[in-house]
Parts: structure tokens; C-alpha cells; sequence
């Protein structure tokens, strides 16, 4: 993942960590419940969509990329079996 794609990362958590900051404040201003389920809903959805882009980075740089130059440094050698593998636990785990 190169630097730029990098602080749009650190960007969008930066980002959903001060919505789950909100959220708490509105419990602490005992605000209108259906406010807060938006707010949380919301959450959701950016967390989601960060989730789709650490996907997708992975799958270009770590499984596309494995073994080559354009592989991710941390990149543990792996047999095509096993990276089906990574992917399919990395998956099951994001779609629950």
C-alpha cells in the first residue's frame, strides 16, 4: 500500500473514530434514541466501506501481487491454496 493510500486510510478512521466519539456524547446528552441508531447506522456503513477498501488493497497487493514487486512487505510466502484460504477467512469474518 503506498503513502497516500495509506493517509486516506488513516484519514476514514480517524473520521469514524469521531463518530463513535458523538455517538457517546449523545448518550451523555440523553438525545432522541432514533438520532443515535442513525448515528450508529452510519458508523456501520463507514466502517464497512473501510473494510471493502482494506479488501480490495489486499487482494491487489497480496494475493494478485504475491510473490512479485509489487507484493505488500509483510507478505508471508504462501502456496495459492493457502492464500484461497487467507481470503476465504478474511471474508467470512467481514460479512458477519
Amino acid at each position: 500500500m503506498d503513502g497516500s493510500s495509506q493517509k486516506k486510510l488513516t484519514t476514514r478512521v480517524k473520521r469514524i473514530a469521531g463518530q463513535v466519539a458523538g455517538i457517546e456524547r449523545m448518550l451523555d446528552e440523553s438525545r432522541y434514541c432514533v438520532d443515535i441508531l442513525n448515528q450508529i447506522a452510519a458508523v456501520r456503513s463507514a466502517l464497512d466501506a473501510l473494510g471493502v477498501e482494506l479488501l480490495t488493497s489486499h487482494l491487489e497487493n497480496c494475493v494478485l501481487g504475491h510473490g512479485s514487486e509489487s507484493a505488500h512487505e509483510n507478505t508471508r510466502p504462501m502456496s495459492q491454496e493457502e492464500l484461497l484460504s487467507e481470503v476465504k477467512t478474511a471474508l467470512s469474518r467481514f460479512l458477519k
